[in-house]
């Protein structure tokens, strides 16, 4: 099938289809779903979730506290919004049941460039995949059970139809009971119609903005009257109107209010009634118009708290089912975000040095956070991504104990990830000749920009404290690494060979037995191997050897039972891996004359220094990144 085939295929499968009334209600019969609610339909459109057991995942387990979670995989790109997502969903199942939900509004509440409008946008899409049966020719797509009385004929539609009495209203539009008067009472004369909602053709989805207080009433809500057609019908009747207003398309769908707290006070008023009472008054004399769907709002919460405090809002304010929808607090969940948003840009192939996203999202995160006591901010960041800091930071305390001690409003202030990816934009097209992003540019322009912002004096002296403190420092040790890793050429098998001589060391030195080398023959005393064991120590600061040897001997022991007898690889064990890199970093003199760019003084070194740019052009680099990192990281070690 060619894009043209396709292309029909799935417009003809979204034309409406006409039936009678008797058609409908024997569809009814047989398939729910041809009555369900606009809740009901958008769980169906949601789908089951994906069960997700944490407790067999080290990271999530540490995150989730080894609860059964569920995730669904129509918000799979919403990155770290898990809460968010379940009190979304939360809010449908109880309003498909009937209760309180489906009289309330579902109202997105967080900081700019959280995600809100996104969400919104998803939820309307979803709207659109499943169909929904209306009056034929209704300019608000009233369900046709709206034709019967609830009082007289809800008996009979059960017990012939299936169609619970709950889904009766009672009520018709103006227009639906002129259509009725005309055909004498003969409901059989309606037809019915199976649509697909459409955000293109606002069919069951619309969206409405606030206006102000000269330019907006509620016309924008609940329509108005056509003025052209004043000359065949009076004022009041239902043909002289234009059902144009969003409630009138939103009907047995979605209606979406963007920033609806800006709106004036006025304006909002039609929603209390249609969200309460089902119906809404018209700006004429008609008679009401039913509203069956979904009302979505969603703004800032300055706009929130100010609305919110005034006393004269309780009535509605009591209407609004709140879902916060603060940032990514997680690194990882945030690097993700910042790969979508590349992969839907031209820079989706441009090179992207390694660290970078990782240091933006730390930075973002960090900025979001709010200060812990007796712990420092970047301890906390790296607890909130399910890390286990037991043995590197003993002061760090548990996710949750952080949690409780933030408060619930914690993720509602900082830096935005829109605001992320205009600062990635910047460092990307930084270099004129290359486009491609690298950390070093990254730290530069994040301090410009912090700069010109002109944030207060605090919140600017803190994002700078950040780079400062955390993010320059640690990605001198990484980068450091980095350029170690590809300096030495058998990286893991130098690894794994310090790793064995350690084990097999202390545990001679742990049995107090003497060691003969098999191939020098020469004998080490326990006094000899200790020393040994502390060329190894020493460069990682191991505070205390005896427990250490013990430590790693007893975990080699265990690990050898499974590993056929052999040792297990050298970075297994997070405190040995750590201390042996120590140990291959610690003589950096003798790399910095092969990572320099400078003329080599043999050509030995000549062929080291392009081995070690080879590699690193392996590891993601480009070699113009290469030059510039080498040298940056030269000049900051030169300078310690």
């Amino acid at each position: 099938m060619n894009i043209f085939e396709q292309y029909k295929a799935r417009f003809d499968a979204t034309q409406e289809q006409e039936y009678t009334l008797q058609e409908y209600l024997d569809i009814c019969k047989e398939d729910p779903m041809a009555y369900a609610s606009a809740a009901e339909r958008i769980l169906d459109a949601i789908g089951e979730p994906e069960l997700i057991d944490t407790s067999l995942d080290p990271r999530l387990s540490r995150i989730f506290s080894n609860k059964l979670i569920q995730r669904y995989p129509s918000f799979d790109e919403f990155y770290g919004m898990e809460d968010a997502i379940e009190q979304i969903v939360s809010y449908f199942k109880h309003a498909a049941q009937g209760l309180e939900e489906r009289k309330q509004i579902l109202y997105l509440l967080g900081p700019v460039g959280g995600g809100k409008s996104s969400l919104a946008e998803r939820l309307k899409a979803l709207m659109e995949h499943i169909p929904f049966y209306a009056i034929k020719g209704s300019p608000i797509n009233e369900s046709p059970l709206g034709l019967f009385n609830p009082a007289e004929d809800a008996d009979i539609l059960e017990e012939e139809y299936g169609i619970p009495r709950r889904y009766l209203k009672g009520l018709m539009s103006p227009w639906a009971v002129k259509r009725l008067n005309e055909f004498g009472g003969d409901i059989s004369q309606f037809k019915v119609v199976k649509l697909y909602p459409s955000i293109l053709n606002q069919i069951a989805i619309a969206k409405t903005e606030p206006g102000d207080e000269n330019n907006q009433d509620i016309s924008s809500l609940v329509g108005k009257v056509d003025i052209r057609m004043l000359e065949e019908y009076p004022q009041h009747d239902p043909d002289a109107y234009s059902f144009s207003g969003a409630l009138c398309h939103a009907n047995q769908g979605m209606m979406e209010f963007v920033e609806m707290f800006k709106a004036p006070i006025k304006v909002l008023h039609p929603l209390l009634t249609a969200t309460q009472e089902g119906n809404y008054n018209s700006t004429e004399g008609m008679a009401s118009i039913p509203f069956e769907g979904i009302l979505l709002a969603h703004s800032n919460e300055s706009e929130w708290q100010s609305f919110k405090n005034n006393k004269t809002n309780e009535a509605f304010i009591d209407r609004v089912y709140i879902v916060k929808v603060p940032y990514c607090m997680r690194v990882s969940e945030e690097i993700h975000i910042y790969q979508k948003l590349l992969e839907h840009s031209s820079l989706r192939n441009a090179p992207c040095a390694p660290d970078t996203l990782h240091m933006l999202a730390q930075f973002s995160v960090l900025s979001r956070i709010k200060e812990p006591e007796n712990s420092n901010t970047f301890s906390k960041m790296r607890i909130y991504d399910g890390e286990n800091l037991k043995d590197t930071d003993p002061k760090a305390k548990s996710l949750q104990e952080y949690k409780d001690s933030a408060g619930v409003d914690e993720g509602m202030e900082g830096l935005s990830t829109r605001f992320a990816f205009k600062i990635l934009s910047k460092v990307f097209n930084f270099d004129p000749v290359e486009i491609a992003a690298n950390p070093v540019h990254l730290m530069y322009v994040l301090e410009q920009q912090i700069e010109q912002q002109q944030f207060p004096a605090e919140v600017q002296e803190r994002l700078i404290g950040f780079l400062k403190e955390y993010i320059a420092p640690k990605y001198i040790e990484f980068l450091g690494k980095e350029i170690q890793t590809a300096y030495l050429e058998s990286y893991s098998e130098y690894g794994q060979n310090i790793f064995d001589r350690y084990v097999t060391y202390a545990d001679f030195w742990i049995q107090d037995q003497e060691y003969r080398d098999p191939e020098t023959g020469d004998i080490l005393n326990r006094v000899a191997i200790s020393e040994e064991l502390e060329k190894i120590e020493k460069p990682a600061g191991i505070s205390n050897p005896k427990d250490f040897r013990h430590e790693i001997v007893n975990f080699v022991l265990r690990a050898r039972a499974d590993n056929k007898g052999k040792n297990p690889a050298w970075n297994s064990y997070e405190k040995m891996r750590t201390v042996i890199e120590k140990k291959m970093f610690s003589n950096t003199e003798d790399l910095l004359p092969v990572i320099s760019f400078n003329p080599k003084a043999s050509s030995e070194d000549q062929k080291k220094h392009s081995e070690f740019v080879k590699r690193m052009t392996e590891r993601g680099y480009t070699e113009k990144q290469v030059r510039l990192l080498s040298e940056w990281y030269i000049r900051v070690r030169k300078s310690q």
